[in-house]
């Protein structure tokens, strides 16, 4: 058991990137590989031996605490602080601290997805003596990141933003270790950066603020696309988790979903409860909540599907987002990032819809 070490997780964005899947719902909330995503960045914290978690919690915060509660079915000890106005990255660290025990903060943004040492983390952390550690990325593109170069003993150089050149191919992946009274230091009350105030003030007094560098996993489920390319990547065991309702594998279908015998379910696919996937329907890479329906020879690809949504019978669904409750009709074709927002019924008529048009 990891007993001096708190974790905190930021969840108190709108997700506004990911709407209208986020209308009703927080996007660490969002049914992901079969469970909420926090559910399995929580698996991991709780594998290293960390109990003691501390939700920063603000758009829809009640429905964290209706799933979660304490803790205490998911071996956690779980408390909630409700951020009641946007304070940034470092204020909302900041406004946790009443609710800290330990010497050491663990720090997570709550839209993460990334298969990070967290043992080998706070290994750094220690060794070091520093003040803060950050986990590091090396991403094949950073220009479109701002870069966190390191000297030689891994000892965090500078914060640069966005450049078309540079210098390091390392990021910030927003996973942090601090020591507590770091994050006692941190003004209270007031919107703060950690990225453009806490982090290069600390390098200003001289601080001793190191990088955990590494090539892991690493995804911002921010967008669609990500979001769907997430799951899957939990499903298949790309991406690491404990809380995956089933066995890894080419696909996840949950409890009471039917799916028809030549029905094709691949490409890390989710298949959420009491869904139906009709006769000759294909469902690749794809996202599909409770109780929606997949009528026969539909063809649904890189997509989510909300909950209670229905998808005519020869409709193509690729690249698209469908609201809750949502009806698409017999052989219409959805492509190119089209949203259809919560309750919406599309016509019958075999009708194109494109974002780019």
């Amino acid at each position: 058991m990891t007993t001096d070490v708190d974790a905190v997780v930021l969840v108190g964005g709108q997700g506004t990137r990911l709407r209208p899947l986020t209308l009703s719902a927080p996007k660490p909330m969002l049914p992901t590989a079969g469970v909420p995503f926090l559910e399995h960045l929580l698996s991991r914290i709780r594998a290293i031996g960390i109990e003691h978690v501390v939700l920063g919690t603000s758009y829809k915060a009640e429905t964290f605490t209706e799933y979660f509660g304490d803790g205490s079915s998911f071996g956690l000890d779980i408390e909630y602080l409700v951020e009641k106005e946007p304070l940034g990255t470092g204020g909302a660290i900041r406004n946790v601290a009443p609710a800290l025990r330990g010497a050491t903060v663990m720090v997570f943004n709550g839209d993460i997805l990334s298969g990070v040492d967290l043992s080998g983390l706070l290994d750094t952390h220690a060794t070091n003596n520093a003040d803060v550690t950050l986990h590091l990325v090396k991403v094949p593109d950073p220009r479109a990141f701002g870069s966190v170069p390191t000297d030689a003993s891994g000892r965090v150089q500078a914060f640069l933003e966005k450049t078309d050149n540079p210098p390091t191919d390392q990021i910030n992946a927003g996973c942090y270790v601090f020591k507590r009274e770091v994050v006692e230091s941190i003004p209270a009350g007031r919107v703060v950066s950690v990225e453009r105030e806490t982090f290069p003030g600390l390098l200003d007094s001289g601080a001793r603020v190191f990088g955990h560098v590494d090539t892991s996993y690493w995804l911002d489920l921010g967008t669609p696309a990500a979001f769907v390319k997430g799951s899957a990547d939990l499903v298949a065991g790309i991406a690491p988790t404990a809380a995956l309702p089933g066995p890894t594998g080419a696909s996840l279908v949950l409890d009471d979903a039917t799916v028809a015998g030549d029905a094709r379910v691949m490409g890390g696919a989710t298949i959420g409860r009491q869904v139906q996937v009709g006769s000759g329907a294909t469902v690749d890479a794809s996202v599909i909540f409770d109780d929606a329906v997949i009528a026969p020879g539909a063809q649904i690809t890189r997509s989510v599907i909300g909950k209670g949504a229905r998808i005519g019978a020869g409709a193509i669904v690729t690249d698209a987002v469908i609201g809750d409750g949502a009806v698409v009709g017999d052989r219409c074709e959805l492509i190119n990032g089209v949203r259809v927002w919560p309750g919406v019924q599309l016509p019958e008529a075999g009708v194109r819809f494109s974002a780019d048009s």
